[in-house]
């Protein structure tokens, strides 16, 4: 009985997913990354006219969306690029973009933003993480995790080098403790691709949470907090990982065009926002109903 209710949960799941599905695209070029604020959705965005990740033209910005409207919050000012991963605190957006990471002020957003390089040959600084006073960036070209200070956000400090984990792209921090989402920086997977836990930020061991490898991207909890939600390039699509032992569940998204490169999402309010940046558009769907 309790595998039948099962089955029907997860096709319940599916369905409503299928039926509920929106498609944002308006005021968006190349969008890789969701970020929760306030009342709405950040998208960041390359704005280029081909999509490179490694793009140094400055049209990156980003956009902010509520309600069923986008606007630009930040337009192109020459300090983005292609920008990726983003976090927020004390109304200070950071914001990660190829080889730095851009700080702006949002309730004053006259004020020039700050640059925060990191050291030389990190050309893929992907996304961001807190614990505490200390913000992580991922560097997937260079397997590296970074460290700095925010105990000032306006203020923030250089970034140290903190650990090495094979393609670092996604990150996310609850309790202490770091997951980590692997994407092969060459295209390539690996059986080091996969998702990792770090369970003691001071003293920091990398374990594997779920063995079946990928190209990982986005990474967020579910509502109910007992599992991750993933996405992966390779096959292009979202996963759900179970936290209590590292089972992968494939989520099945039905749209009359299929996601082509799922990036940095976002979960909020039982909805999950989903950047498919091949495609220039941000994907909202229901998230799955949650069966005991």
């Amino acid at each position: 009985m309790k595998k039948i209710i099962s089955l029907m949960c997860a096709w319940l799941a599916i369905t409503v997913s299928a039926q509920t599905a929106k498609i944002v695209s308006e005021d968006l070029r190349y969008c890789e990354s969701t970020y929760p604020y306030q009342e709405g959705i950040l998208i960041a965005n390359f704005g280029t006219s081909e999509l490179n990740p490694l793009n140094s033209e400055g049209k990156g910005y980003i956009a902010y969306y509520k309600d069923g409207n986008t606007e630009v919050l930040i337009p192109a000012d020459g300090n983005l690029s292609a920008p990726k991963g983003m976090f927020v605190r004390n109304d200070y957006l950071y914001v990660c973009d190829v080889n730095k990471i851009v700080v702006y002020h949002l309730t004053q957003k006259e004020e020039q933003p700050q640059v925060i390089m990191l050291p030389e040959g990190n050309l893929f600084v992907n996304d961001l993480a807190a614990d505490g006073n200390y913000l992580y960036a991922s560097v997937t070209n260079t397997d590296r995790i970074f460290r700095l200070d925010i105990s000032n956000p306006a203020q923030p400090g250089e970034p140290e080098e903190w650990l090495q984990v094979s393609g670092p792209n996604g990150l996310l921090i609850r309790n202490g403790v770091m997951y980590v989402a692997s994407y092969p920086a060459d295209g390539v997977t690996k059986a080091e691709n996969v998702i990792y836990r770090i369970d003691n930020l001071s003293q920091p061991v990398t374990q594997k949470l779920a063995e079946i490898t990928g190209q990982y991207d986005g990474i967020a909890f579910s509502s109910d907090g007992k599992s991750l939600i993933v996405t992966n390039w390779t096959p292009a699509q979202l996963s759900k990982i179970d936290l209590s032992n590292g089972r992968v569940s494939p989520m099945e998204i039905k749209l009359d065009q299929p996601l082509t490169g799922p990036a940095d999402i976002t979960v909020k309010d039982g909805f999950i926002y989903i950047p498919d940046l091949p495609n220039s558009r941000v994907v909202i769907t229901k998230e799955p109903c949650c069966c005991q």
